[in-house]
């Protein structure tokens, strides 16, 4: 980590901007032989990058030592192994200083200090400074840019060894649905950032010691295991291993919920990804995920549900048992308020066809291979609303505490829990 800080000020000289990162001329990064360059295409996620107000998450979060720092990193690589090194190291520092920021432990510039927002635009804005460097030896971009995601994701992190001390180990995700609104927040993300690395007091007295990863809005990461590998170092023996794992993603207006039951299937299309990307799945037509082993259609929550909807303030908590089925024989979907019936398709979990029902099949698909008996499953919180109507405002005091108050019951929720 010194190592990381020196070379953050080394680099602070740069005077590249985010607005200069994403323009078509090419920009010089440490030694005249190598450059950050900026005629590398960008996916349609990246190219958001070029509306001022996401460019502004890193500008006025404090995260832009980050941003400035890591094409002079880059440069000093001497070859592919160092390159690994610098992309995994730096994402390290992305995620740190994130969870940093989440919890009040770093100077946070004018945006609250619980707004995920910084972090991803940040990590957007650095796979595209990775994408654009051009070293004088060969390198894999595709595993630069996954070692790096991974480690600012919170992949490689892990619990701390602390006898006597539970584990709980949840996930977290991205902003979504950034072409009708860039400003958007996601309070899994939020709340997950805040909560990671830190002991809770669980309602019998003992202590939990909370450990997180954020997830991509990505079909194709889920296509490559995402999921699997990080929640897989929990569900095997050994220091690692949590006590209870649950998913967390922003679900419906007003109420979490826990979702009793997650669907195998893909069906959420017309609805895209944060690439633009369909899953191939619709309601009438649902898809298998790709990569999945042979398992069944629905698997029914084992999280302490009954003691985790005892919190009911601010929002009211309720055990979600809908799901839609293609029944055994049938051939349309038919939506059901008690869960699924048996030999049934499944369309649909609690938590719909998106990825948010599909992190909780894949985690607890593995978990029944890996920890059959270990307390799994997913919880919705309710949409982030409060965003102020002129557009060029980031926050408002509502946004804010809505929020807070969303990550708040979410600690409150798995403090319940009884495992």
């Amino acid at each position: 980590m010194t190592r990381l800080r020196r070379a953050a000020t080394l680099a602070a000289a740069l005077t590249g901007t985010l607005a200069a990162l994403l323009a078509p001329a090419a920009a010089q990064a440490g030694p005249a032989a190598c450059q950050v360059v900026g005629t590398a295409p960008v996916d349609t996620e990246q190219a958001r990058l070029q509306d001022q107000r996401t460019t502004a998450f890193t500008e006025r979060s404090g995260l832009r030592d980050l941003l400035r720092g890591f094409p002079a990193a880059l440069c000093a690589a001497r070859n592919a192994r160092q390159a690994e090194r610098v992309a995994g190291a730096w994402g390290r520092a992305l995620w740190q200083a994130g969870v940093d920021r989440a919890q009040g432990r770093r100077p946070g510039g004018e945006l609250p200090a619980r707004d995920d927002r910084p972090l991803y635009w940040t990590r957007l804005a650095m796979t595209v400074q990775l994408a654009r460097w051009q070293p004088r030896f060969d390198v894999d971009p595709a595993d630069l840019r996954a070692r790096f995601e991974d480690a600012s994701r919170g992949l490689d992190d892990g619990f701390t060894a602390a006898p006597g001390v539970r584990r709980i180990f949840v996930s977290g995700f991205d902003p979504y649905g950034l072409d009708t609104e860039p400003r958007r927040a996601n309070p899994s993300g939020a709340a997950v950032l805040q909560l990671h690395g830190r002991r809770i007091t669980l309602a019998d007295g003992s202590l939990a010691e909370v450990r997180a990863v954020l997830l991509p809005v990505r079909y194709g990461d889920f296509d490559d295991s995402v999921v699997e590998r990080a929640f897989g170092p929990h569900l095997t023996p050994g220091p690692q291993a949590a006590d209870l794992i649950t998913s967390i993603s922003q679900g419906y207006p007003g109420l979490f919920t826990l979702e009793a039951w997650a669907g195998r299937a893909r069906s959420a299309d017309p609805a895209t990804d944060n690439t633009g990307t369909l899953s191939g799945g619709t309601r009438q037509h649902p898809v298998t995920a790709p990569g999945l082993d042979d398992g069944p259609e629905f698997i029914r929550t084992t999280l302490p549900t009954d003691a985790m909807t005892a919190v009911q303030q601010p929002y009211p908590v309720r055990l979600n048992t809908t799901v839609t089925e293609i029944p055994e024989g049938g051939v349309d979907p038919v939506d059901r308020a008690d869960g699924p019936t048996p030999g049934s398709r499944a369309v649909a979990g609690g938590g719909g066809g998106y990825l948010s029902n599909e992190v909780a099949y894949r985690s607890n698909r593995l978990r029944l291979d890996l920890a059959p008996d270990l307390p799994g499953g997913h919880l919705h919180t309710p949409v982030l609303t409060g965003l102020p109507a002129q557009q060029d405002r980031l926050t408002a005091p509502e946004f804010e505490q809505n929020e807070a108050a969303i990550a708040d019951q979410v600690r409150e929720i798995l403090r319940h829990a009884r495992f």
